[in-house]
């Protein structure tokens, strides 16, 4: 082992039925590192991280950790948080309903009686040493998401960790609190602690990080210093290609022209129980546009209530001209609506069920469950949106919540385009996975639109956002406050109309 490392495997392979997940990869952490994980949907980075912490046992390979003369084996998590090896994950672990103080110590206090002064206390020291913003006595679930991902990575340091994992810490945080976490990292990389962190925002990469591994097909590509990786080449090493120009997708398609003058699907004075203020929205066959605006401004609410996911309290809704009661989601799915929610663990996929049920899901609920499909229909309608989205899975049969984040992502897509909609409600489609699955969905969208679909794209990335539409409606705290198209489409021009109206 090199001086300097923390943590180094060498050689390390991992197959599952079907898949060679990972194929001889090397890694290594120094002490005091940011390092980042990189690579597409599927790349190996998963994988690599549970073998590390002993979730996976590898099957071939070596694990070495400072301050041991020869390699260690981890057979499970509790074996490498013993070791020094903590993981926070993008979902928080801990439990909402008790204090900060119990989830910092949870499962570490001996003894039948507790000494809840100690305890306080000893928080209280941590939360200082760190500058979390929380106390001890507060409720865990009353701290915004960013803290309570502080509270995780100060219990895993306060257990001696050598090595913190931070897989996907940032996805839900918004820009102040992610400033506050990369702050607690620089501030654990002076004390020495290696720090292996995983995410698909490539400008937080160059904003924190030391070095890059990059993965692709379950190989290792390299290990680079920041300085030496220009982001061009860090997306072209995660592809294995040399990137199309993103600022040009939409012309890849020609537009769709729409002589109908009538609406696609039309709202007037929408409004639900989730609180947005009433609404106008209309969109034209074969037009993209969308909803934009900061977290929280009401974009997610807003699709919600033209599908029917929050009971609708009041509005007018016509489709293709005629007026239509769509108060459930069912209703929009008869009338040509389909929604991807933005939360596609709890809202999209089924985990339970294999790749091919989740594809025939909608189609069959429009059919009704007393009219089942042919196994023969089934796996044909499978095979074919398989091969049409490029979803990686060993099988139709594959249970979907084994798939990457990305391929979860191109499953309820395929799930919706079998259901032939009209019109296609995509809320954050592209969050959480690679960029080069980005670029796919994004130029599907933008096909899609040429056949004639109408499609309303939201994403809290605003560059995409201008990559693939062409209207877009500003939103703030929970109302429309503006409409964009044509020359108007600018980031300075958003962000203006964010701020009501003042230049930035």
């Amino acid at each position: 082992m090199r001086e300097h490392s923390v943590l180094e495997m060498k050689n390390i392979h991992k197959s599952f039925p079907g898949v060679k997940a990972l194929q001889g990869v090397d890694f290594r952490l120094c002490e005091g590192e940011i390092h980042a994980l990189m690579g597409e949907n599927g790349a190996g980075k998963s994988t690599l991280i549970k073998v590390i912490t002993g979730v996976y046992d590898k099957d071939e390979g070596e694990t070495w950790l400072k301050g041991y003369d020869k390699p260690v084996v981890i057979h499970s998590p509790q074996e490498a948080q013993r070791l020094g090896i903590s993981t926070v994950y993008q979902e928080i672990t801990l439990c909402p309903n008790l204090s900060v103080a119990e989830n910092m110590f949870i499962g570490r206090t001996e003894g039948v009686g507790q000494n809840w002064k100690k305890l306080n206390a000893d928080t209280e020291r941590i939360l200082r040493s760190l500058d979390i913003p929380a106390r001890a006595t507060q409720q865990l679930g009353s701290c915004s998401l960013a803290v309570q991902q502080m509270i995780a990575i100060g219990r895993a340091v306060d257990m001696d960790c050598k090595v913190l994992i931070l897989d996907e810490p940032t996805s839900s945080l918004d820009e102040q609190e992610v400033q506050k976490l990369f702050g607690m990292m620089r501030s654990l990389k002076e004390k020495g602690v290696g720090i292996i962190f995983v995410t698909h925002f490539l400008e937080q990469v160059y904003e924190v990080c030391d070095k890059i591994t990059v993965l692709r097909d379950g190989r290792l590509v390299g290990e680079y210093e920041i300085k030496d990786l220009p982001r061009v080449m860090l997306v072209s090493k995660m592809l294995g290609k040399e990137m199309d120009d993103l600022s040009d997708i939409k012309g890849d398609q020609k537009a769709y022209e729409d002589n109908s003058g009538t609406y696609v699907y039309e709202a007037e004075g929408l409004h639900s129980n989730a609180g947005i203020k009433p609404f106008d929205f209309h969109i034209k066959k074969g037009e993209v546009n969308g909803f934009t605006g900061l977290l929280g401004s009401g974009r997610s609410e807003c699709v919600r209530a033209i599908f029917g996911a929050d009971r609708v309290t009041g509005g007018k809704v016509k489709k293709d001209g005629k007026e239509v009661r769509i108060t459930k989601p069912i209703d929009a799915m008869k009338n040509g609506i389909a929604y991807l929610p933005e939360d596609r663990k709890r809202d999209g996929i089924i985990g339970d069920l294999s790749v091919r049920e989740n594809i025939v899901l909608a189609l069959q609920t429009l059919k009704g469950f007393f009219k089942p499909f042919s196994k023969a229909q089934m796996y044909a309608f499978a095979d074919e949106y398989i091969k049409l989205l490029d979803i990686k899975t060993a099988s139709t049969e594959t249970p979907v919540k084994s798939l990457s984040g990305g391929n979860q992502q191109k499953v309820i897509v395929a799930r919706w385009l079998l259901a032939n909609p009209d019109y296609l409600i995509l809320d954050e489609p592209t969050r959480g996975i690679d960029v080069g699955t980005k670029v796919e969905i994004q130029k599907l969208v933008l096909k899609l639109a040429s056949e004639g679909k109408s499609i309303t794209f939201i994403s809290s990335e605003t560059d995409e956002m201008l990559r693939t539409c062409s209207r877009l409606v500003v939103m703030r705290d929970r109302q429309v406050v503006g409409e964009l198209e044509g020359d108007d489409l600018t980031q300075s021009r958003i962000m203006s109309t964010i701020a009501g109206g003042e230049e930035v």
